[in-house]
């Protein structure tokens, strides 16, 4: 379960009973559960240095609702600089060592992931755990820590028995045993089904861990058997208790065929999804994009799937639509934003000129520069995105209302009453219309700017009895959500965190109401990431109450800060006091009392 940083102290809760109900089957934990809804998108800084990720998570991660950090490998790496220090070197390690990489220093890494957590966003590091280095990096030693190795053997670490026993490429890739037991492009395959490896590997990942790290990449999971990426993964330790505990959130590179699917690796975590990236990138590269409201049939169900436009490796080895394709690439990644499918991640990259192993901008060294977004050859593309980022987070839960089509290139949907998004991948500009489900008031245009502390610099819309007029420009997007609502004139009130004019509730009086199937003895409660709630403490949580005649409905009340977003979740505590966790990410929801300074939830428990 990934949480924001918890406020201050916590406040006592409200007393409840259990009654003699129906046994059930013990729910998992909230092991590898993504963290939904609100701030769960992830941007990938891909190579950047330690110390710019983490000025990056204060000045814009942070402030615009981004989730979580996908960084580069931080543990030691070959060092080729016959080859004039290729991106790909970060990828065949040397050692699990963090105290140097091309990045920068242990010091400066713990550094990052705390300044990071400060401002509310988790680190995903990219965990390189089936392979070693390879053929073409013998002799190039030693590593970027300087350490000794050869292809099989790592002093202190492994040797050759640690390797599986197929010491040359895959050959046929319908065999998946081949696939997962002999070598991707020359690297060195671990046999990951020892418990000396098992045990390394995971070693490894509780550094990490105990550092602040709220989760992992797994790459090249597809090659590690399933079994084996399951027993290294049983073996974590749970995250830091500002992300609410619980094992780190897991997602796995599996690109699916004929072979191996991506169904395989979903029981140990989430997967990326690359067949979303072929279709959303010849969507937008095409201007074909008037069907995709109903796109993810077919797909890794939602709820298990990392969805991206491109990634460091489709831009490189099969690139649809890039950073590249500038305004068109910019409309797909706010477009995955505004879509329901799947847990969203933004790529942010830098640019090379005809050799796409270059390395990031460096010093005559190999070392990478810091990165400067006006400068050298960072693109940080993410930033032309970020007002989407609360959008995304703004619907969490919406599905797509009433959507509108204008030929093959353009679109416009509902997400619920909560925002409506038009995107135009035409060469000309759409005038149009458009009937919402928002309420009355003046909205910022976050495909076209932010909305951050109350500030929007971007163009504003009104929107009257529902309906705005807008003009989405060739190449671009209009979005609007009741979170950036810079002056609300709706007489039936408004968004979240935007109370009417004249609503002045001290705080809200809020009630949880949740359908939840318990047996004798056990409780449920609320807990979520507010000192009312318990801030992720199920001991300090909101009991629920129930009684026969409302069972399995579960009822109780608290008193909430008016205007505050917060996440939470349902929890049933057994007799002995273990803690059973509802399935899937955090729900989300903002304390607005309306003109009784009252409000109801109503849910009920996820399997």
């Amino acid at each position: 379960m990934g949480v924001r940083r918890p406020l201050a102290a916590v406040l006592a809760a409200v007393a409840g009973f259990a009654s003699p109900l129906v046994p059930l089957t013990v729910a998992a934990s909230p092991a590898h559960a993504a963290p939904a809804g609100n701030r769960d998108v992830i941007v990938h800084l891909f190579q950047w240095r330690w110390e710019s990720v983490a000025e990056e998570c204060e000045s814009t991660l942070g402030p615009n609702g981004f989730g979580a950090v996908q960084v580069s490998p931080p543990q030691e790496h070959v060092v080729l600089a016959g080859e004039g220090y290729p991106w790909w070197q970060d990828y065949q390690p040397v050692s699990y060592a963090l105290d140097q990489t091309r990045r920068g220093t242990r010091a400066e890494f713990v550094d990052m992931v705390d300044t990071c957590r400060e401002a509310g966003v988790k680190i995903y590091v990219d965990a390189v755990v089936n392979h070693m280095s390879g053929t073409g990096s013998v002799g190039s030693g030693p590593g970027s820590a300087g350490s000794t190795y050869s292809k099989y053997d790592y002093p202190g670490l492994y040797q050759s028995q640690d390797f599986n026993d197929c010491r040359r490429d895959i050959a046929d890739w319908n065999d998946k045993w081949e696939v997962q037991h002999c070598e991707l492009v020359g690297l060195s395959d671990l046999r990951t089904s020892s418990d000396h490896v098992r045990d390394r590997i995971a070693d490894y990942l509780n550094e990490l861990v105990g550092i602040g790290v709220a989760g992992f990449r797994i790459d090249a999971a597809k090659h590690i058997p399933e079994a084996d990426v399951q027993a290294i993964l049983s073996r974590l330790d749970d995250v830091h208790p500002d992300w609410g505990g619980g094992r780190p959130y897991v997602f796995q590179e599996v690109i699916a065929d004929g072979t191996i699917g991506t169904g395989s690796y979903t029981p140990m975590g989430d997967v990326t999804e690359f067949q979303y990236h072929r279709d959303i990138s010849h969507a937008f590269a095409d201007g074909s994009i008037a069907h995709l409201t109903g796109l993810g049939g077919g797909l890794t169900p939602g709820d298990k799937a990392v969805v991206f436009v491109a990634n460091h490796d489709t831009q490189r080895n099969d690139p649809i639509l890039t950073h590249a394709d500038g305004a068109r690439y910019d409309l797909a990644q706010k477009f995955m934003l505004a879509h329901p499918y799947g847990t969203p991640k933004v790529m942010s990259s830098y640019t090379w000129s005809g050799d796409p192993r270059t390395g990031p901008p460096m010093d005559a060294d190999g070392t990478t520069r810091p990165t400067d977004c006006s400068a050298d050859r960072w693109v940080c593309e993410h930033r032309a995105v970020a007002g989407m980022v609360s959008f995304h987070n703004a619907v969490a839960g919406q599905g797509i209302g009433p959507s509108v089509t204008d030929g093959s290139g353009r679109l416009a949907f509902a997400r619920g009453s909560a925002g409506y998004a038009a995107f135009n991948a035409t060469s000309s500009a759409w005038t149009r219309t458009f009937t919402t489900g928002l309420p009355d008031g003046t909205y910022c245009d976050v495909a076209n700017g932010t909305f951050v502390d109350g500030v929007c610099d971007a163009p504003t819309y009104q929107v009257s009895g529902g309906r705005f007029t807008a003009t989405v420009p060739a190449d671009g997007a209009v979005a609007l959500h009741v979170e950036a609502l810079t002056e609300c004139t709706d007489p039936d009130g408004c968004g979240p965190g935007q109370p009417s004019a004249g609503d002045d509730c001290s705080a809200v009086a809020a009630r949880f109401d949740a359908t939840v199937t318990t047996w004798y003895g056990q409780e449920v409660r609320v807990v979520g990431s507010i000192p009312e709630l318990g801030s992720w403490n199920p001991a300090n949580g909101l009991r629920l109450s129930t009684d026969a005649a409302a069972y399995p409905v579960w009822t109780g009340q608290t008193a909430l800060p008016e205007g505050v977003p917060f996440e939470y979740k349902y929890v049933k505590v057994n007799p002995d006091d273990t803690v059973e966790w509802e399935h899937g990410g955090n729900r989300w929801a903002t304390a607005d009392g309306g003109p009784d300074c009252s409000q109801t939830f109503t849910d009920s428990w996820r399997e």
